[in-house]
């Protein structure tokens, strides 16, 4: 408790706020469709908005033996956030001591410390422990600790819910077309370049190997269209998420080629790679030969799929 009071106390604007509370894992679009009824609401009653963004989620501190795979990293998540326009940001680390305050305490220590005077949450959302504090017990305690209460329905497309576990799906399946639409922006990685086997290298093709958490969201292995970003530099790239199983069926890697880059080993720079398109799934070739030639398949089609922009 003492701990999510310190990191709200850090973030709070010093006035009266409008706030919304949860996850957002993903950012995607109907997140964004509540950060732009936030902000309006905040406008209309002179409040600065913001955002109390939980991490880990709760479900995986209440249910660890679940591991979470998240859609993005957690400074990845603030940066989206400031991004969708908010005033602030309060990241407030979710342990099991958090996880055992009553909805009341909760709410009086955002209360407390972000001043809060309105509260704008989904239609499925809750507080406290258990899950006590319903749409109810949010709108009763309103009116006792002098905030007011909205609740927004779900943001849809015909008849899906645009969430995160919709997102999720969609990335299971490899349909990063349907992941861009859900996201509003295309699924992105970055990490820093890390020394690999170099056997891209080898066989003409250098491939930079980028590191991300091991709780991090991915699609299924295979070739992807991408584009990548290295610094302020932008270039067409293909993506290999696999295992090298033509080499050795090692660990996990995340191998970007980059198209037309002409330029110095960049070890411990941090890549962004948009994944576009998914080529074809990771398969095990007879030969280094038999693989180089794919290659030169899968970047002629890359090529042809991202044209000359």
């Amino acid at each position: 408790m003492n701990l999510a009071r310190e990191e709200l106390a850090r973030a709070a604007p010093g006035t009266e706020t409008a706030v919304t509370v949860g996850v957002f894992d993903g950012v995607h679009r109907g997140h964004l469709y509540l950060l732009d009824r936030l902000q309006e609401r905040a406008r209309t009653l002179g409040l600065v908005s913001g955002v109390v963004t939980l991490h880990p989620a709760p479900f995986q501190v209440l249910h660890p033996e679940k591991p979470i795979a998240y859609l993005c990293s957690l400074e990845e998540r603030i940066e989206l956030l400031r991004n969708a326009g908010v005033d602030f940001v309060a990241p407030v680390t979710f342990t099991s001591e958090l996880a055992q305050l009553s909805a009341r305490d909760f709410v009086q220590i955002l209360v407390e410390e972000l001043r809060v005077r309105f509260m704008l949450e989904g239609p499925d959302h809750a507080l406290g422990r258990g899950r006590e504090g319903t749409v109810a017990v949010l709108n009763e305690l309103g009116r006792e600790m002098g905030y007011q209460l909205e609740v927004l329905e779900a943001f849809t497309e015909g008849e899906l819910v645009v969430s995160s576990t919709a997102v999720r799906s969609a990335l299971g399946e490899g349909d990063m077309r349907r992941v861009a639409e859900l996201l509003g922006r295309p699924f992105s990685l970055r990490g820093p370049v890390v020394e690999g086997a170099r056997r891209g290298k080898s066989i003409g093709f250098p491939t930079a190997n980028i590191a991300v958490g091991a709780d991090r969201a991915l699609p299924p292995l295979s070739v992807y269209v991408a584009r990548a970003y290295l610094g302020e530099a932008r270039y067409k790239a293909v993506t290999n998420i696999g295992r090298r199983p033509t080499f050795d069926k090692g660990e996990r890697t995340i191998e970007v080629y980059l198209l037309d880059y002409q330029g110095a080993d960049f070890y411990g720079h941090d890549l962004r790679i948009d994944l576009l398109e998914r080529l074809r799934p990771e398969r095990r070739f007879a030969s280094a030969d038999e693989l180089r030639a794919h290659i030169q398949r899968d970047v002629a089609a890359a090529r042809a799929a991202l044209g000359e922009g």
